[in-house]
């Protein structure tokens, strides 16, 4: 990657925007080889798109993140591995650095090249507490972006050298340790239906000593230092806000392509062209209506969400409606994702046609846990005040 800091003169969005042509035209070559190109990432780096939620302290832009969004929706729109990776590695950078040391976090995100990328959270890690930071071991998968980055990052509860769980703030001490990527064992397993160009392998590390610095309780109030409307909101969510725009960026995407197809195509099926099919017609009105009630939706709640944060006083039930626009804008948006598909007919199985990849690349998000359905079951049981175990919000 190019290691250069470009001047921030436009918005988020219309930087994401300035990338599209690349993405698109390098994206089937990311499937192909299972990671982004060179091509793409210097693209990323020259409209400093890796640093849009790291603090402004750390030279990061805090964004606004609504115009967060909509960058990786455009961003999707043209590739969605690059979409997927531009959001994990932000949220990931970003609310690290606000838990971290100032200077640990700033000397360690420095430039525009930094990057960040880490496996989901298990419990068959180890990290044990020793003097002046931990040793960790352990195995994780799903870093997505992790070949272009210069850190990962790992989750694990914190030990006690016999064995005991570590208690800190009272409770069980639970953290993020972040290292460099030359420190891993990279593990080659991202063989995958879609999103194949973020190449999320697995990555092991064995008795790796961790400094304090870089051991950051991300979510937990009582080590945040930045005070950003940002960073109390949490990783989950934020993550979720961008995973949802990017699974309305390829349903967009999708959609746009159907239209234009629609435009021209007649369908051996009918005896009239799809342009003046009663059924298409309507069936595109429909998922334009749904994709944008989807988004406007995300955006409401991602307004109110940040709105309320600045002010300090954002509570569970913002919370829990941001949860519910991310869980229910993937499942309607990898919805219309499939509608397009089975629309444009035989044609959309075709690899050189502009479906077939983009359809894989819905299906993958979609199964992500940002996604799943009992997301929306525990947003249910808050509403009625029914018994409920409130988490990922």
């Amino acid at each position: 990657m190019q290691n250069r800091v470009p001047p921030v003169l436009a918005s988020a969005p219309e930087r994401a925007r300035a990338v599209q042509a690349v993405l698109d035209k390098h994206g089937p070559e990311a499937d192909r080889r299972r990671e982004l190109t060179p091509e793409m990432v210097d693209a990323l780096v020259g409209q400093d798109l890796l640093r849009m939620l790291l603090p402004k302290s750390m030279g990061g832009q805090e964004v606004d993140l609504i115009d967060y969004c909509k960058a990786c929706e455009a961003v999707a729109w043209a590739d969605a591995s690059t979409g997927w990776f531009v959001n994990q590695s932000n949220v990931s950078m970003a609310t690290s650095a606000a838990s971290m040391p100032y200077e640990a976090a700033a000397a360690t995100f420095e430039g525009p090249t930094a990057g960040l990328a880490w496996g989901a959270k298990h419990d068959k890690s180890q990290a044990i507490r020793v003097e002046g930071g931990y040793r960790l071991t352990g195995t994780w998968s799903f870093a997505s972006g992790g070949r272009h980055t210069k850190w990962l990052g790992a989750h694990s509860a914190v030990q006690n050298p016999d064995g005991t769980p570590h208690m800190r703030y009272g409770r069980p001490d639970d953290r993020s340790f972040v290292f460099l990527r030359s420190q891993a064992k990279i593990v080659d397993d991202w063989h995958v239906l879609g999103l194949r160009g973020t190449g999320s392998d697995s990555y092991t590390v064995e008795d790796l000593f961790i400094p304090d610095s870089h051991a950051p309780a991300r979510d937990i109030p009582d080590e945040r230092r930045e005070k950003g409307p940002i960073y109390p909101i949490g990783s989950t969510l934020l993550y979720a806000m961008g995973f949802c725009s990017v699974t309305i960026g390829i349903a967009r995407r999708m959609l746009d392509t159907y239209v234009t197809v629609a435009k021209g195509r007649h369908s051996r099926s009918s005896p009239m062209a799809m342009i003046n099919n009663h059924a298409i017609q309507r069936e595109m009105a429909v998922l334009e209506a749904r994709l944008s009630a989807v988004r406007a939706f995300l955006h409401e709640a991602v307004r109110e969400v940040y709105d309320a944060s600045a002010k300090g006083t954002l509570d569970v039930d913002l919370r829990m409606r941001l949860r519910l626009a991310t869980t229910w804008g993937m499942n309607e948006a990898t919805d219309v994702s499939i509608a397009c598909y089975r629309g444009a007919g035989t044609m959309a199985i075709s690899e050189k046609a502009p479906f077939e990849r983009r359809f894989r690349d819905a299906m993958s998000a979609s199964q992500h846990l940002q996604g799943m359905w009992p997301m929306a079951e525990m947003v249910g049981r808050h509403l009625i005040g029914a018994d409920n175990v409130v988490q990922f919000i």
